[in-house]
């Protein structure tokens, strides 16, 4: 690939980051938000590279010297080379469809983590707003069944559960990046699955499966209300949704 090529790849990829980190949330579906000063930096130093380069060959130029790279390269840049800036462009024209249903269904389960300390008192808020993390391991691993008789509330986005017409409703979760993603998942009864990809704030009660408290119990709610609401900001975690502000 020719220098001024590679010059404007440099610049026009860096730019497309810092679009991407300072005046968009399209980062975030790409890496966790905890990433995004280090996505600013690296668009920053792509950046300056490309225009390192373009004022050094401008140097050149005025100088007049030019005599032995054209004397050498007597090679245009390879046509594939050009697919080299869609990426870059993509960040700038083009935000990536956000991870859903397709994914969940195909990626890993998180595992739910064994709560060693045992659990705090639910607070008396009904309906109680949990992250599906939080209710699973209530659901499995809290001896005294606090959860069990209490009206909670879930927000996460529709996963169709396969051919009976089940669903569940289901957060992804980076653990860096897109890449590692992994799913939480609570099946929900009582109603038929909403269109796929749908995030709804679920209020609800656990649904009796399995010995609450133990391993065997199901990770499910009877749903009450399922009341559509727009993607939270941290979609990508399994933290009470945040609103933009």
């Amino acid at each position: 690939m020719k220098r001024p090529v590679q010059t404007l790849l440099l610049a026009l990829t860096g730019i497309g980051l810092l679009h991407a980190a300072l005046f968009t949330d399209t980062y975030l579906r790409y890496v966790k938000a905890g990433l995004r000063p280090l996505l600013i930096a690296s668009g920053l130093v792509l950046l300056l590279l490309g225009l390192a380069g373009a004022a050094v060959r401008d140097r050149h130029h005025l100088r007049g010297d030019t005599g032995a790279e054209h004397g050498h390269d007597h090679t245009g840049t390879p046509r594939i080379a050009w697919l080299l800036f869609l990426p870059a462009l993509s960040l700038l024209l083009y935000a990536p469809p956000a991870l859903g249903a397709y994914t969940a269904a195909r990626a890993g389960s998180k595992p739910v983590s064994v709560q060693k300390k045992g659990f705090a008192p639910l607070p008396a808020t009904s309906p109680l707003p949990l992250t599906l993390t939080d209710f699973t391991r209530r659901v499995q691993q809290d001896r005294s069944r606090a959860v069990g008789d209490r009206t909670v509330r879930l927000t996460g986005f529709v996963t169709p559960a396969g051919e009976d017409g089940g669903w569940y409703l289901t957060r992804i979760i980076f653990t860096c990046c897109a890449a590692d993603s992994q799913t939480v998942k609570v099946r929900m009864y009582g109603t038929g699955a909403p269109p796929a990809d749908t995030w709804l704030a679920v209020t609800g009660t656990w649904h009796p499966h399995g010995t609450l408290g133990t391993g065997t119990a199901e990770a499910a709610l009877d749903v009450r209300d399922a009341t559509p609401v727009a993607q939270p900001v941290n979609a990508y975690t399994d933290d009470l949704p945040l609103t933009p502000s």
